[in-house]
């Protein structure tokens, strides 16, 4: 006896355009992290769901750090429940360097305009629209869908996933694997053909802060003890260093697809890798930042008259290292660091890493390509971190994807966190098409 899967049922035209309508009113909301709180747009959320007929609950973390979480029931539900997680946060934005207004949600030229375009009111726009057309229709996912909608990962997510997983741990119960964001964007391979890299794992953070401890003493005088110049010595020293190649699986997978659709002969095994990843073109350039670790600093405080020498000066590094790599950057930083420069951990968050296989990983990559036939899905791994970090902590399985097809010329990663942050209208309308796909298919 034979069965088969029930059919897809296609996104509809009314979830297809609100999407829009709903990323402009989630971009109207400034959820900047620091200086605003997320209650305002997660009681949005909640009315959004509720208006659909969808229950959540709302959990403040502390007063206004709002998050919102929800279920969906799903057509088999012996099955463990799928997690999609995005966050309501967005980093600050100043508006003298915008073209348009940041918190505007104004559309212009084909694209939606605003802070939190892509870094992720897009993909939490997905998701209610999504969660919408299944709860208007009567649409079952093909397992249980728990709705994540968090606080604060812009800063660490102390306040939203890291929270939740240590306080709230049965808003997840059930949960085998998750999605959020970091992958499933489109990135031209060619003039017609795209890859889209699915997030299977992440760089971890090493934030730290070095401080120097030296002799105070007059401008005017010599002074060899000087904590200024041993932290400039330092940071230099870190700045300039060029720690080696370390393919991981993630990346060595991705290259050699994009250099078998390429037609290129290339030997990931060779002395000079960064001659055969020449042969690549471009895409050895959007790869540059996952080959190896890295450590750059960002912060430097010291003084307060300019005839005193300080005692103390210190300085802030944002440090990322590859799954199975964190020992080599630290051991790396210490080598570099003067005698007198300590260090002390600001943000310390694991790599992460899982296989590209199974059930969910064929359904992201079947959902890809029935939107996309010239879209060509890889394992990707995510120079940053996301909430997926937490999650990890329940022993769920962790993806990056959004569902996002991207025009050609469009720069996206530079983007992020960018002035003038924006996103394809008919990249969001294609995410709603590859979501309710994937809910139905996973």
């Amino acid at each position: 006896m034979s069965t088969t899967a029930p059919a897809i049922v296609p996104a509809s035209e009314e979830a297809q355009r609100e999407v829009v309508d709903l990323c402009a009113e989630l971009i109207r909301f400034d959820t900047s992290n620091p200086t605003s709180d997320e209650r305002a747009c997660a009681d949005w959320v909640v009315a959004q769901l509720a208006e659909a007929g969808i229950a959540s609950e709302l959990v403040e973390s502390a007063p206004g750090r709002a998050n919102v979480v929800a279920r969906i029931p799903g057509a088999d539900p012996s099955r463990g429940a799928l997690l999609v997680h995005g966050h309501l946060d967005v980093v600050p934005a100043d508006a003298a360097e915008w073209r348009v207004p940041p918190f505007s949600g104004e559309i212009r030229d084909g694209y939606l305009w605003g802070r939190g375009a892509i870094d992720m009111k897009d993909t939490v726009a997905v998701m209610l629209a999504t969660a919408r057309h299944f709860a208007r229709t009567g649409t079952r996912p093909a397992r249980e869908i728990v709705l994540a909608f968090l606080a604060d990962e812009e800063a660490g997510g102390r306040f939203g996933a890291h929270w939740l997983v240590e306080h709230r741990p049965e808003l997840f119960a059930g949960v085998t694997e998750a999605i959020g964001e970091g992958g499933g964007f489109s990135y031209a391979l060619d003039d017609t053909r795209r890859l889209y890299p699915i997030e299977n794992a992440q760089r971890g953070m090493a934030w730290m802060e070095l401080t120097a401890a030296g002799r105070a003493g007059h401008g005017s005088s010599p002074n060899d003890e000087n904590a200024v110049t041993d932290l400039a010595e330092s940071l230099t020293r870190i700045g300039r260093h060029t720690f080696p190649v370390r393919l991981i699986e993630p990346v060595r997978a991705l290259l050699a697809e994009a250099a078998r659709l390429q037609g290129v002969d290339l030997d990931l095994d060779a002395e000079d890798l960064d001659a055969e990843l020449a042969k690549l073109g471009h895409v050895a350039d959007f790869m540059q930042v996952v080959l190896r670790n890295s450590a750059n600093p960002t912060m430097f405080t010291a003084g307060y008259q300019t005839n005193v020498i300080p005692g103390r000066a210190t300085a802030r590094v944002d440090g990322r290292f590859l799954p199975g790599h964190e020992q080599e950057l630290i051991d790396t930083i210490d080598a570099l660091l003067l005698p007198s420069v300590s260090r002390e951990w600001v943000n310390h968050d694991i790599a992460m890493e899982t296989s590209f296989d199974g059930p969910l990983v064929d359904a992201m990559c079947a959902a890809v390509r029935a939107e996309d036939p010239d879209g060509h899905p890889v394992p990707y791994c995510n120079p940053g971190g996301t909430d997926a970090k937490a999650f990890t902590k329940l022993d769920i399985r962790c993806f990056g994807f959004k569902g996002l097809k991207l025009p050609h010329d469009l720069d996206y990663g530079r983007l992020f966190h960018g002035v003038d942050e924006r996103v394809p209208l008919e990249g969001l309308r294609f995410g709603v098409r590859v979501m309710t796909r994937l809910w139905q298919d996973c």
